[in-house]
């Protein structure tokens, strides 16, 4: 099974880039899709970037793109979240999880495997 971990998470001004880091443990990691999504206090969990098993496919929700780039490196089974110019609207916690195939997605119940979440709070 596979089992995903969140790092990189923190505090930033707003304007200030981070990285986030999903580590996987399982050996499918290279087979599947992966996706960031993220979700902010009462506020439902909502897709943020997708990228393709190949990595040659990417897809981002309007409210990231240009300022947000998703990346995977098959051999270190790590995908990435590349956060440019935050804002304090990117304040939540992010999520990184593993499709069911190989192609990204946007839509949670093509996810099979969630990580724990890591918390990135933007301030003003």
């Amino acid at each position: 099974q596979e089992q995903l971990v969140e790092s990189g998470g923190g505090l930033a001004q707003a304007g200030d880039s981070l990285r986030l880091s999903c580590a996987a443990s399982g050996r499918t990691f290279s087979s599947a899709g992966m996706g960031w999504f993220r979700q902010a206090p009462g506020k439902e969990r909502e897709f943020v970037a997708t990228i393709s098993r190949s990595g040659l496919n990417t897809l981002y929700a309007d409210s990231v793109k240009g300022r947000f780039t998703i990346s995977r490196d098959n051999g270190k089974n790590t995908v990435y979240l590349q956060m440019n110019s935050l804002k304090s609207d990117d304040t939540a916690v992010y999520y990184c999880a593993a499709a069911k195939g190989g192609g990204g997605s946007a839509y949670i119940p093509d996810y099979l495997h969630w990580g724990q979440g890591t918390q990135v709070t933007v301030s003003s």
